[in-house]
Formats: C-alpha cells, sequence, structure tokens
C-alpha cells in the first residue's frame, strides 16, 4: 500500500518536472544553445534609377501633353484630292448584249457619266510636287488639289509607278507649305505616329496611334511591299495622306486599311518614306522609275522543295520560268535551279530577290549562287531595265 502511493507520488512530480521544462524551454528556446539560421530567399528585382522630378513630377514619366505643334508643322503640307473621271456606258442595260443590240439598231446609245474620288496628298518641294498614291489617281481626266489654306489648284501628272502605289503629281502655286522628311528606317514599333487626310471626304482629320510593325510584306496590295504598319485610324480619303512621327515629320504615305466592314479596324499600312523619296525621286528625274530586272520567274523554296532538293533549309527560291531572251536565259539559268545567294546577299524568299535584283542599275552584273541539278553552280547576270508592270503581264 504505502508502496504504490510512492510511486504515484514520483510519477506525479515527474511529470509536473516535465511539464514545467517544456514551459521553460519553449519561453526562453536560446538556453538549449545556438540554432542553425534558416537560408533567406534572395529576389533579384529590377528596380528604375531615381529620376529628376519638376513641381513633384517625375520628368522620365511625362510624356508630350499633346502632339499639337508636330501637326501645326506638317497639317499645312497635306492636301485633298479631288479626281473626276469621264466614263462613257449604253444607254440601256442590254446594249452590250449582242442578242439584244439588234433591237436598238446601229445607232450608238450611249451616255456619258461622270465619276469623282478622293484621297489626299503630300507638298514635298516648294516647285510644287504633290505625292500620292496611284490608285488616287489612276485614270483621272481631272485632279484637283486644295490646300489647306483654301487655295486650289489643276495638277498634272508628272509619273505614276503603280508597283509601289505611288504617284508624282505637279501644282503652279507660290508660296507652298512644304513638309519635312523623316527617317523612316529609324521607326521603331511603338513609336508614336500621326495619320494625316482627308477621310471620308469631311475634311482634313488627324488621328494618332503607334507603329504596330515594320516590313510588312506578301500582303497582295502592290508588287514591291515594305509597310508601315499602325493603329492610327486610316480611312477611305486618307490615302495618300501623311504619315508623321512626333516631331512632325513625314515618315510614311498612308495606303490601305485592313478591313470587312469599309471601315478602320485598327490596321492600316503606310509606304515607307525612305522607299516614297527613291520612287519620287526617280520620277521626278526621269518621268519613271528606273529598275533592275533579270527575267526570270521564282517561288519560294518551302520546306517540301527543300526536302526533295536533299537541303537542309528552306531558304532560297526555286526558278519556275525563265523569259525567253531574257538576263537570266542569257546567264543560263533553267527552270529547277535553285537561287541562294545574290552578290554574297541571302536570298530567303522572293521578296529578298526582288529587292537585290531592282536595286541594280541596268547594265551591272550580278554573281549568282545556287545549286543546278544538285550541284552547286554560280552564274554570272547582267541585269537591264525592269518593263513597265503592263508589258510584264
Amino acid at each position: 500500500m504505502h508502496t504504490r502511493r510512492f510511486f504515484r507520488t514520483v510519477m506525479v512530480y515527474f511529470l509536473f518536472g516535465i511539464a514545467v521544462a517544456a514551459g521553460i524551454l519553449w519561453m526562453f528556446p536560446d538556453l538549449l544553445g545556438p540554432r542553425d539560421p534558416v537560408p533567406a530567399r534572395v529576389v533579384e528585382l529590377r528596380q528604375a534609377p531615381p529620376v529628376d522630378t519638376e513641381d513633384g513630377r517625375p520628368l522620365r514619366q511625362a510624356g508630350p501633353a499633346s502632339y499639337a505643334d508636330a501637326v501645326e508643322a506638317a497639317a499645312p503640307a497635306v492636301v485633298n484630292i479631288f479626281t473626276a473621271k469621264r466614263v462613257t456606258r449604253p444607254e440601256h442595260p442590254f446594249y452590250d448584249d449582242p442578242l439584244f443590240r439588234r433591237f436598238f439598231g446601229e445607232r450608238e446609245q450611249e451616255r456619258e457619266r461622270r465619276e469623282t474620288n478622293l484621297g489626299s496628298g503630300v507638298i514635298i518641294s516648294a516647285s510644287g510636287y504633290v505625292l500620292t498614291n496611284n490608285h488616287v489617281i489612276d485614270g483621272a481626266d481631272e485632279i484637283q488639289v486644295a490646300l489647306n489654306d483654301g487655295r486650289s489648284a489643276e495638277a498634272q501628272v508628272v509619273g505614276a509607278d503603280p508597283e509601289t502605289d505611288l504617284a508624282v503629281l505637279q501644282i503652279e502655286l507660290g508660296g507652298l507649305p512644304v513638309i519635312t522628311l523623316g527617317h523612316s528606317e529609324e521607326l521603331r514599333v511603338g513609336d508614336v505616329v500621326l495619320a494625316i487626310g482627308n477621310p471620308f471626304g469631311v475634311g482634313q482629320t488627324v488621328t494618332q496611334g503607334i507603329v504596330s510593325a515594320t516590313g510588312r510584306s506578301q500582303l497582295g496590295l502592290s508588287t514591291f511591299e515594305n509597310f508601315i504598319q499602325t493603329d492610327a485610324a486610316i480611312n477611305p480619303g486618307n490615302s495618300g495622306g501623311a504619315l508623321i512621327n512626333a516631331h512632325g515629320e513625314l515618315v510614311g504615305v498612308n495606303t490601305a486599311i485592313f478591313t470587312r466592314s469599309g471601315g478602320s479596324h485598327g490596321i492600316g499600312f503606310a509606304i515607307p518614306g525612305r522607299l516614297a523619296r527613291g520612287v519620287m525621286e526617280s520620277i521626278i528625274e526621269h518621268g519613271r522609275v528606273i529598275r533592275g530586272w533579270a527575267g526570270v520567274e521564282v517561288q519560294n523554296l518551302t520546306p517540301e522543295l527543300a526536302a526533295s532538293f536533299d537541303l537542309d533549309s528552306s531558304n532560297g527560291v526555286v526558278v519556275a520560268g525563265v523569259l525567253r531572251d531574257g538576263p537570266a536565259q542569257e546567264a543560263g539559268l533553267t527552270p529547277g535551279d535553285i537561287i541562294l545567294r545574290i552578290n554574297d546577299h541571302a536570298v530567303t524568299n522572293v521578296q529578298d530577290l526582288l529587292h537585290l535584283v531592282t536595286d541594280q542599275p541596268p547594265g551591272e552584273t550580278v554573281t549568282v549562287n545556287g545549286l543546278s541539278q544538285g550541284e552547286r553552280r554560280e552564274w554570272s547576270l547582267t541585269v537591264r531595265e525592269r518593263p513597265a508592270a503592263r508589258e510584264l503581264r
């Protein structure tokens, strides 16, 4: 009996001692000695540097509150273009049908109708030269140019280039405002641009956006495509107008929109100012654009074609046809040959070859490298002047 009581007392004191020890260690954990530190997580962040302030506002974040200065510099040189074309059509809708013509007799029963069109243009010289799109003035019998200051004048066509959809007009007026040409090759995606033109004939209008992309091609809009894509609203009537940068300098000529409804969907295209300038200068100097020509029809080297030729890459073009007595035939090129390089410049697709050849002056000899019947081959090709677009059809 006494022994059982003794053990019960000892057990109570033992458990009480454990409880007290646990409490002391919980309150003072360092009594057991220092513990190994838990490694801290290191997160690297990129912090913007401090910026100067003015009136409590950071200067680095302060963009232009207005583009009025840019518009004020460029807008006077952007013009409205009105064209008229006389179209002769049969008086009766069935007059052209041979089955019904005998009922009308041989007497001509035709009527003349006047079709009008509108667009925009840019004055690029105090001599009265106006740059616009070819499709704005194509086939027009009358062309009237209206300035922002209220003056207007009849325009004469200096020359046109359907392959880039550009045309140059000239008006006889003094004291003309002239736009400043910018450097389109320096444009970057995200740069602010403004489109100035005459959408829907409502009058001069300015829309603002950014450069969405550069170097757009294979859109089927023209032969030579190197478009600036922008989300600045471009609508019918804007064609031929100015695409300017935030400094009021011309960086492009507004040309086309991507749309299913006829209105702007935020996808517009402009011809780069650098390309437009070269075309314009050639038209003013020669009355036409002089380009090199190889007399060859080519198609892109697809992965399937590359595999059939045992090539590791699909970069290059395949000769699909050679024009009789043309430069390519004289050089020895034949259908089925593959062109990989021209004058040490890689040819990755049809557009590359087109630009590399057309940039050569007529009479220039270029070195063409590629494959013929699976063997490495080099050709010397003397470039000729590219015929007019209508002659190539």
